[in-house]
């Protein structure tokens, strides 16, 4: 299928999809009408009639399903592989030994993030582990299930776009044009201090973490709910399966360390690191199929967990196959989410070229070149939001901002790059339609749209302030990199620190704390 030029109407899609999502709290009806809203537009710009809103529907939906099969394997077996762990009682075991060691709210979450921290190779990878191993910690200490997967969502692509060997550096390098004054490794190590957003997102994980009360908006409402009630979320899932009771740490950490172990491996062979061709292990990371990687990996793990469970008898042969299906079918609404959300993109990217449609607005805008730092941010968010990938991002915004530059103002080129990554992540970060921030959900067991509400005044809060870094970034881009990055981060981190000082005391959601609190009474 072709795509074609509605100018504007091609971000009506998501925008459907979003606004849909945040009145009526149904991720899937909102993302079908979004779906359908954009067939309907290419349908009736192409002149393919009725039959082409649903050929071009159900076309679009195969081939995304088919082209992310892998990832989509990867999801259901590592749902297998937490059920498994957890039926021998290996969640458990670790839950009861953190307890012991983390002693307080402030201990498991700090875990959690430098946990999300040293995962920093995939994004998808680090959603699902840090929820695994953390959620049972988090659960015993009321930490709502709200702000575990706001510390997920946060060290996952925020991390991984700082972080040299990951497939996010391997994407942004394979988008840098090759005839640009520096190589595309050199752009990306450049880019790391002056990304305000990965920077800004993580330093407020932290400051969360072990400030008191530090808390705001939905998100404070979420915390005193658990702490007062006990209930860490609303969306409870009421299993009661039977645990091993004979399980120890040991069951938890040797599954999870060999997942993390074969997934190296595994991106490692994928990437063509032993096929005799001298690749460095920069060059493997970047060539791999980090989908089907993962997938492999996670299968190679539930091996290791059938060999270390079921000889010692802690699940019978029967009971670890019917863990591996109650954990495929836990993942079977992340898999619908996912399965849409590519469709939706898609829609705006292959159906109407929503992203081609705002990159020519950048590019026919005649900004100032003091302003271009803060307006790409805004541009890249907004295309990141509507569309829920910060790859696709990347791909369209990138050589257009390189060219710029070194016609405009080569000072700035690095700057405009950072500020191009850091809002495609923070588009992504606080999307509806975003896979990792489904993902992140899934991985905390939270109900998707809490986690987005109750994220997104933190995603907003950290965006404010990367556009005053950006606008300062720009006009002091004449001292010369160094003065300017010195400047940009501090002015940063400064306003970044007022603040979150100022925002718990005048936003602290008691109201909607009395709410669900009364909620939760009648049930």
């Amino acid at each position: 299928m072709e795509s074609v030029s509605v100018g504007l109407w091609s971000v009506l899609p998501p925008l459907v999809a979003i606004v849909l999502a945040l009145i009526t709290k149904e991720v899937i009806f909102s993302l079908v009408c979004g779906i359908f809203s954009g067939a309907i537009i290419y349908a009736a710009a192409a002149n393919l009639g009725v039959a082409g809103v649903f050929s071009s529907v159900s076309g679009l939906m195969i081939e995304k399903m088919g082209g992310n099969a892998a990832l989509l394997l990867f999801v259901v077996l590592l749902g297998a592989l937490v059920s498994v762990i957890t039926k021998a009682g290996g969640s458990a075991a670790y839950g009861n030994w953190a307890a012991g060691k983390l002693r307080s709210g402030t201990g498991a979450q700090l875990a959690t993030g430098f946990l999300g921290c040293l995962i920093f190779i995939d994004d998808y990878f680090n959603c699902f582990t840090v929820g695994t191993v953390m959620r049972p910690v988090t659960d015993k200490h009321k930490i709502s299930r709200e702000k575990l997967a706001y510390l997920i969502d946060t060290t996952a692509a925020p991390i991984c776009i700082i972080a040299p060997i990951s497939s996010w550096a391997a994407s942004v390098i394979s988008y840098y044009p090759t005839d640009g004054g520096m190589t595309g490794m050199q752009a990306f190590l450049r880019a790391i201090p002056m990304n305000l957003y990965a920077i800004l997102s993580i330093v407020m994980v932290f400051w969360l973490c072990v400030r008191k009360n530090g808390d705001f908006g939905p998100m404070a409402a979420a915390q005193r709910r658990a702490k007062e009630s006990g209930v860490v979320t609303v969306a409870e899932s009421g299993e009661t399966a039977q645990t091993s009771q004979k399980g120890r740490v040991l069951d938890l950490v040797l599954p999870i360390a060999a997942l993390i172990v074969f997934s190296i491996l595994s991106m490692l062979y994928y990437g063509g690191y032993w096929n005799g061709e001298g690749l460095s292990l920069f060059d493997a990371f970047g060539a791999t199929d980090a989908g089907t990687a993962l997938a492999m990996a996670s299968m190679l793990s539930l091996i290791v967990a059938f060999l270390l469970f079921v000889p010692r008898g802690l699940l019978k042969f029967r009971e670890f196959f019917q863990g591996i299906i109650s954990g495929i079918q836990t993942m079977v609404p992340a898999c619908v989410i996912l399965t849409l959300a590519w469709t939706i993109s898609g829609v705006c990217r292959d159906l109407l070229a929503t992203g081609d449609y705002v990159a020519g607005v950048v590019a026919t805008s005649n900004m100032p070149v003091v302003l271009i730092p803060a307006i790409m941010f805004g541009v890249s968010a907004m295309l990141s939001f509507a569309t829920g990938t910060s790859w696709g991002t990347f791909g369209i915004l990138i050589p257009i901002i390189v060219s710029v530059c070194e016609a405009a103002a080569p000072e700035l080129t690095v700057t405009a790059l950072s500020a191009i990554l850091a809002g495609s992540v923070f588009g992504d970060h606080c999307s509806p339609i975003s896979d990792t921030t489904i993902m992140s959900s899934t991985g905390a067991g939270c109900a998707h749209i809490d986690h987005v509400s109750t994220q997104l005044p933190y995603s907003l809060t950290v965006a404010s302030v990367c556009v005053a870094g950006y606008l300062v970034a720009g006009f002091s881009a004449g001292l010369g990199f160094g003065t300017s990055l010195l400047i940009t981060d501090t002015v940063s981190l400064v306003l970044l620190a007022t603040v979150l000082l100022i925002l718990p005391k005048i936003w602290n959601g008691e109201k909607k704390t009395t709410e669900k609190a009364a909620a939760t009474a009648q049930e």
